[in-house]
């Protein structure tokens, strides 16, 4: 199958696209695919099953209810406190969809339109995902845990006239009034660019806070259960062309402005369904389990859209996974019968170092497949995901992809290959991944270097929303001819591939992308800070934490509450994912006589290896070097007392 994906992709993906339905099928005439990655020959371009007309909820939700699975679980809905649960079939589904789908017509949303969403792990939350693309608007779901300024940034760059949101959330024993944030997002939008949303639909959470409790502002604010409930249960579909813009994410980018990765319908369909099929091997009866977040593009391809083309019964979880105890991941297998569990390495990490005794007091035996996803997940955790929770009998997929590349690109298939812990293994169906060397030259055999992707596949972005020149410099300028993914890896002789770690200015957290580029504008946003340097270290739990180097205005002194404050700026402008784990104060930052700030030596410094930071010379002031090791190993001293 994966000779035939490269050499005909014509026939290889026809025939798996031909399995969905189409109003109108594509141009079979002409190659199912056309592109361009060289610059040099001109613009960057990406298409597939051109001409083709079809709807990716007419797929996941019509087309199994017609075929007479409406009664099929879609969703087993698992709220944050113990007890709180739902169970939708494919039917109650459609007609929720179809309900909320009804209303954004009425409010004037066609195709076309775009449709911010911010909102926790609800039903509702895929359930707007697929009424958006049921009537071809263009969802852009935005994180629960973003700041009201990152949800204003993504509001204004998609001139989103829809917002849909939710009066509150309980994670663990702590409520985060998503509200609050939304009021001050929408009064930052009105400031910066006179732009505000013409509906704003909150979703009535009274798990997390009564009505009573919530902020409103008449005229603009409206209830999402008084107003969709008197819609109809039946929406006609919009037929949208292959090719159709289907959803934005943004996701960070390098300069510290994030970037409206878009993805469009046709493509993204065969591949997010294609790569769930084989990657996770569901079968009827299977329980399949994502605790990611539909914020991220996990929760995309494996929550909303890949498992409901596929007919699956699934697991949506509010919480988290150490609320009320460490244990309620394991209570939630054990009750729900999982037998596909897909999770990121910082969390089997976190629970790991709380022992076995949580996880061997329930029944797994339920569980078949495990997988990871977020970041490289390293062999020692690997071993005891495999050990403790698979009692040592179920396959991990280690799957590697990116927001970018819309489903999972080098994985295992269960049960096809051997499995090598902190390995990825090899490429899926119609990924071709390249390692080149410095010079952009492909290498051959067992190697190190940049991966990189040669052709393209179904699932892959088609442009940035709006930028379509940042789109092409980003990725496709450094090697013309290449997808540039960023990462560097290892090949061994058998053609595995291990992950090692990003290669440009973007830091992997707890599987959340974030630009350090936006983390250093976030800091010196504290009018105490006059100059700011972050970078990324190797941290237990989170795979990678953030070490951040700042330099304080003249005259200010540091303080251990200061450095709360300045955190505390990061949490207000991007999240508190993206707070920095460390903040040392730094009296200068080593640079080169042109002013660039030589990251290479803050790395060397955060990690410890203090006689690997090679020449400095060329440095303006060399000294500072000195004494930024002589405070951190101060600082280390004063940490083992």
């Amino acid at each position: 199958m994966y000779k035939q994906s490269i050499e005909d992709p014509s026939t290889f993906w026809g025939n798996i696209a031909s399995q969905f339905y189409w109003k109108r099928k594509w141009d079979t005439s002409k190659p199912i695919c056309s592109y361009n990655f060289d610059i040099r020959q001109g613009p960057v371009s990406i298409e597939w099953f051109k001409g083709g007309y079809t709807n990716i909820c007419y797929n996941a939700l019509d087309k199994h209810v017609n075929e007479g699975r409406g009664d099929n679980v879609a969703i087993l809905w698992e709220g944050n406190q113990v007890g709180q649960e739902l169970r939708l079939t494919y039917r109650d589904v459609l007609k929720k969809t179809c309900q909320l789908a009804n209303y954004l017509r009425k409010r004037g949303v066609k195709k076309g339109d775009r449709v911010c969403i911010y909102m926790p792990m609800v039903p509702e939350l895929p359930i707007a995902m697929l009424a958006c693309a049921r009537i071809g608007a263009i969802h852009s779901v935005v994180f629960g845990g973003f700041s009201a300024e990152s949800l204003a940034g993504r509001i204004l760059d998609c001139k989103s006239d829809v917002l849909l949101s939710c009066s509150a959330v309980q994670r663990g024993n702590k409520a985060l009034n998503l509200k609050a944030i939304v009021d001050e997002a929408l009064m930052l939008c009105k400031q910066k660019e006179n732009f505000t949303p013409g509906t704003c639909l909150i979703y009535d959470n009274a798990n997390a806070v009564p009505r009573s409790k919530v902020n409103w502002v008449a005229g603009r604010d409206l209830w999402w259960q008084d107003e969709v409930r008197s819609c109809s249960t039946e929406a006609p579909v919009e037929w949208m062309e292959a090719e159709d813009p289907l959803f934005l994410l943004y996701t960070s980018g390098s300069t510290g402005k994030p970037k409206g990765v878009l993805h469009t319908v046709g493509g993204y369909m065969v591949y997010a369904a294609t790569t769930f099929k084989y990657v996770f091997d569901y079968q009827p009866g299977d329980v399949f389990w994502c605790t990611a977040d539909c914020g991220w593009i996990t929760g995309h391809t494996y929550i909303c859209y890949g498992p409901m083309l596929n007919g699956a019964t699934q697991v949506v979880f509010e919480g988290v996974p150490m609320y009320p105890s460490p244990s309620r991941w394991w209570e939630i297998i054990e009750k729900y019968k999982v037998s596909i569990f897909y999770t990121a390495p910082t969390a089997i990490r976190s629970l790991e170092a709380l022992g076995d005794k949580h996880v061997i007091k329930h029944d797994r035996s339920s569980l078949r497949l495990l997988g990871t996803v977020g970041e490289a997940i390293n062999a020692k955790a690997w071993l005891w995901y495999h050990r403790v929770v698979g009692e040592g009998r179920c396959p991990i997929v280690d799957t590697w992809w990116q927001t970018e590349t819309g489903g999972i690109m080098i994985t295992p298939l269960p049960g096809a290959w051997c499995l090598k812990p902190g390995s990825a293994t090899l490429p899926f169906f119609g990924v071709e991944p390249v390692v080149l060397d410095q010079e952009g030259k492909p290498q051959d055999g067992p190697c190190a270097g940049y991966l990189c992707i040669k052709g393209a596949w179904p699932g892959m972005a088609r442009t940035l929303y709006g930028d379509h020149q940042r789109f092409a410099e980003t990725y496709f300028t450094t090697w013309p001819g290449y997808y540039v993914t960023g990462d560097g890896c290892q090949r061994e002789a058998n053609g595995y591939i291990t992950l090692t770690g990003r290669v440009d200015d973007v830091v992997n957290v707890s599987g959340h992308r974030i630009s350090i580029g936006e983390v250093e504008s976030a800091l010196t946003s504290h009018k105490s800070c006059a100059e700011t340097a972050a970078v990324a270290f190797d941290h237990d739990v989170k795979g990678q934490g953030i070490y951040a180097f700042v330099t304080l205005v003249e005259g200010v002194s540091p303080t251990e509450k200061l450095k709360d404050e300045i955190k505390a700026a990061v949490r207000r402008e991007i999240g508190s994912f993206a707070v920095p784990d460390v903040i040392q104060w730094a009296p200068g930052l080593p640079k080169t006589r042109s002013g660039k700030i030589m990251r290479r030596i803050l790395r060397k410094i955060a990690a410890n290896q203090f006689n690997e930071l090679g020449d400095t010379s060329s440095l303006a002031d060399p000294a500072v070097v000195d004494q930024l090791v002589e405070t951190k190993r101060g600082n280390t001293r004063i940490s083992k007392l």
